[in-house]
């Protein structure tokens, strides 16, 4: 639920954020340059679980660790809690980060595989200078793995020592052993098997619910996004092509129903025929003048391939398509 109680009822605003790579010039070609995240707008309301999903390689990941500062932007702000992050000192912005964490997608390469899931638990505090005595770490690493479910016992073992589930959880308990207000959840079940992606989550939604978090929430699923988080921001080449202000709501862009059309259902009675994307994914070293989409879009026109849409602005649900769908 939104915090009504704050001026401002966003925790994160993103503006114009933009993320370039470069390659190195070489004696078989020239420099190019590639826009991993282009200026997206993206707001992450208090209290609240916000999706961004897309296929492989249209930017989410990187706009993650945009948002938290882990790598620097080329252009555009984040303010986390009104705070501009790209003006903070490392002092401060090792400061800040107590209030906001990430969990990573690969549990079995985010651990140091020389850590036990005690010394992994305890690191955070220790990085940001919380020097704790005996009794105090003992209390808090019981509380964390209390928190995520995981065994006492397993205090004293390493990651080789632990299944891909528990290796997620201790990921999960890492990221709260400072008491974060946010945390970026980057795809933490795409490694998982289904049973244990089920249990994760359920996992995230209690913790959210009893700690009041708030959620950025990366993914390529976008059936377990509409079930997951309470608004939706989809990707496409670097680009927001549409916001969702719930997970309800029924999208009008044809790259987002093609993606939801996508996923299936298990109830055989509510199948549905699959419409599959044709057309080349443009080269993201070279996007095409108009809309990135519109070679694989069934409405594309001659105004789509030379004219780019723009993110509409007068109204919750926002899209960026000159010819939206009804």
């Amino acid at each position: 639920m939104t915090d009504t109680s704050h001026p401002n009822p966003n925790l994160v605003e993103a503006r114009a954020l933009t993320r370039v790579f470069s390659s190195r010039a070489s004696l078989f070609g020239k420099r190019r340059s590639m826009a991993a995240v282009s200026s997206v707008d993206l707001d992450v309301p208090r209290g609240q679980v916000t999706g961004v999903v897309g296929e492989s390689g249209c930017g989410k990941s990187t706009l993650a660790r945009l948002v938290l500062r882990l790598i620097e932007a080329s252009s555009g702000s984040v303010h986390f809690d009104g705070t501009d992050l790209a003006s903070l000192p490392a002092s401060g912005l090792r400061t800040l980060r107590r209030r906001m964490q990430m969990v990573f997608q690969d549990p079995y390469a985010s651990i140091d595989p020389r850590y036990t899931v005690r010394t992994a638990l305890l690191e955070p505090l220790r990085v940001q200078g919380m020097r704790l005595d005996t009794q105090a770490q003992a209390t808090r690493l019981a509380a964390l793995m209390d928190m995520v479910g995981l065994n006492p016992a397993l205090a004293g073992s390493y990651p080789h020592q632990l299944s891909g589930g528990q290796k997620q959880r201790v990921g999960i308990a890492r990221a709260l052993a400072l008491e974060p207000d946010f945390l970026v959840l980057d795809e933490p079940t795409a490694s998982l098997d289904v049973s244990i992606q089920a249990q994760i989550i359920a996992l995230l939604e209690k913790l959210q619910q009893e700690l009041g978090l708030t959620y950025l929430f990366i993914s390529h699923d976008l059936g377990l996004v509409r079930y997951f988080c309470n608004r939706i921001v989809v990707m496409y080449l670097g680009r927001v092509v549409e916001i969702l202000p719930t997970a309800q709501t029924a999208p009008r862009h044809p790259y987002t129903r093609a993606l939801m059309d996508s996923t299936f259902e298990p109830d055989p009675q509510q199948r549905r025929v699959v419409t599959l994307l044709h057309g080349e994914i443009p080269d993201a070293f070279h996007l095409p003048e108009g809309c990135a989409y519109a070679a694989r879009c069934p409405n594309a026109s001659a105004r789509c391939r030379s004219e780019q849409p723009e993110l509409t602005q007068d109204s919750p649900h926002r899209l960026a398509c000159h010819h939206p769908l009804d």
